[in-house]
């Protein structure tokens, strides 16, 4: 059988990762060697707790992994994808939202095809209003930063093979942004339609917060386009000063009754600044994120170990 391995970040999710890997089991083993990784990423519910009952009750299956504190969706990924070991990866979410059916209907996709990863997509979303205008927004901002294709939809339920996991591991940077690091590593990439379910339980772990920080990951982690488009506002705006200028200069001398007007001049000053003051925000990121990293900041931190013999490391 096929070597297959679903991982899964968990976060607050208690009330429903029970289910997710108890279904995954019933349905999946059968038809391949099934290994399950779960990170824990730093949940403040008793998700720990119950993932390390499915590991006991699952020792050759399911592996286990505590993160010593919350670091995002993305580090999480990649704590499960460096100890996973299938050739078929699968990375889905921890609630519920995509059925099982679905899982095997990518796996056998995959296994017979020769992408290096699919994508799903949906018909319709099933998320709140906000959750979807974030996934538009990020979309579309994909297109550009990104080179995205843009009939392909970045979701976060996707397969990825173990050339590309490997690939993908070799990225040791604090701020890793997983479908920047597949983008940039292959253009061998295949997609299908799966149907997304309603939430049934809890809510999304996604504030404003994590979306922002998420997408300042993709932002300054895989582009220099917010840099570049710096130059081009600036170099615009220089040129409307000096239009606007050489405008006030020849009025003047054509009219020298007009008052000077310290409500344009005031307007011009507060553009000009905000202008700059963005710039410099752009290449403080960038710098700061440089910084850290020359700090060897960790992607993650496991705390808690449990393998595939039942011990705890």
């Amino acid at each position: 059988m096929v070597n297959v391995s679903v991982v899964i970040p968990v976060y607050n999710s208690e009330d429903s990762i029970e289910r997710v890997v108890d279904t995954l089991i019933d349905n999946l083993s059968d038809r391949y060697n099934l290994e399950i990784v779960l990170v824990n990423d730093g949940s403040k519910d008793n998700s720990e707790k119950v993932c390390v009952s499915l590991h006991s009750r699952y020792s050759g299956v399911v592996r286990f992994y505590s993160l010593a504190k919350n670091v995002g969706e993305h580090n999480a990924v990649m704590a499960g994808l460096n100890m996973c070991s299938g050739d078929y990866v699968v990375i889905m979410d921890d609630d519920f939202q995509n059925p099982i059916s679905e899982v095997i209907k990518l796996f056998d996709y995959a296994i017979n095809s020769d992408y290096d990863v699919v994508y799903t997509y949906y018909e319709k979303k099933q998320h709140s209003f906000f959750r979807n205008l974030g996934s538009k927004f990020n979309d579309r901002v994909a297109n550009i930063m990104l080179s995205k294709p843009k009939d392909l939809y970045l979701s976060s339920f996707k397969l990825v093979n173990r050339f590309l996991v490997d690939e993908i591991i070799n990225y040791r940077l604090p701020y890793p942004y997983i479908d920047g690091l597949i983008l940039r590593s292959t253009d061998n990439i295949g997609k299908i339609e799966v149907e997304h379910q309603k939430r049934e339980i809890g809510q999304s772990g996604y504030t404003l917060k994590k979306l922002v920080s998420l997408w300042l990951n993709m932002f300054t982690n895989f582009s220099i386009i917010p840099l570049r488009f710096s130059t081009v506002l600036g170099f615009i705006t220089a040129v409307i000063g000096v239009v606007v200028g050489a405008y006030a200069v020849i009025e003047k001398i054509s009219n020298p009754d007009i008052p000077v007007g310290y409500t344009s001049l005031f307007v011009v000053i507060c553009l000009f600044s905000g202008i700059v003051l963005l710039a410099l925000g752009m290449v403080g990121e960038y710098l700061g994120r440089i910084f850290i990293s020359l700090n060897k900041k960790p992607q993650y931190l496991i705390r808690k170990s449990f393998d595939e013999k039942n011990n705890l490391k």
